[in-house]
């Protein structure tokens, strides 16, 4: 059975650069690895309506924190067997955002700490009553909310495709956030949590010696 590495973080924080390096730095270890981002747009129908919901559609679906969150877990386990079959062949199975994502933003939205109620619903809801795999480690991609906040608006610019979501632009939100996945991080919630410092450059080899160690 393989380990479950999650990487979290604030959009525009640079997960997917991390995720890609620490990719390549776990098989130079000689990891067989497997990479799974959510939410999983395209392949979903849940990812899909959440998507959907956040660039305006589905009338007022967007403004109810549970109703969005339910989505995000749905998603998740639409893909629990998936996740499950890659941790059995695989030394490491690294998710770009898992169950404290939804823990921490629909917590933000609320205004809530990491230990009020709805961080404690979504850990009922999709850890127990769902049954997803809890990870064996989190790495919490810390940077400023206005570096990722920067970081976004640059990436919709570069595509002109894509505009920025309702959560994307909520600079106040993106703030709430990272106090809350501080307050996961500094609980251990779920799973240990390294926090890697995303402003000055994390020591990606000796991160993918510490998860394999």
């Amino acid at each position: 059975m393989g380990r479950l590495v999650v990487i979290e973080g604030l959009d525009g924080a640079g997960k997917r650069t991390l995720t890609d390096r620490l990719t390549a730095a776990l098989r130079q270890a000689g990891a067989g690895v497997s990479t799974l981002a959510f939410p999983r747009y395209g392949a979903d129908v849940h990812a899909d309506l959440l998507r959907e919901a956040l660039y305006g559609e589905h009338g007022d679906l967007a403004d109810s924190v549970y109703g969005m969150a339910l989505l995000y877990a749905l998603d998740r386990r639409d893909a629990a067997g998936d996740i499950r079959a890659r941790l059995d062949g695989h030394d490491v199975v690294l998710l770009d955002r898992y169950v404290a994502s939804n823990a921490a933003y629909g917590a933000a939205r609320l205004r809530e700490k990491a230990s009020g109620g709805f961080v404690e619903w979504v850990r009922t809801l999709e850890i127990d009553r769902f049954g997803l795999p809890v990870p064996d480690a989190q790495l919490l991609l810390r940077v400023a909310p206005e570096v990722a906040a920067g970081r976004a608006e640059g990436r919709a610019r570069a595509d002109a495709d894509r505009a920025r979501d309702s959560f994307e632009s909520d600079g106040g939100l993106q703030a709430r956030c990272a106090e809350v996945y501080d307050e996961l991080a500094a609980t251990g919630w779920l799973s240990p949590w390294h926090v890697v410092d995303g402003a000055a450059g994390p020591d990606v080899p000796a991160l993918a010696g510490r998860l394999l160690g």
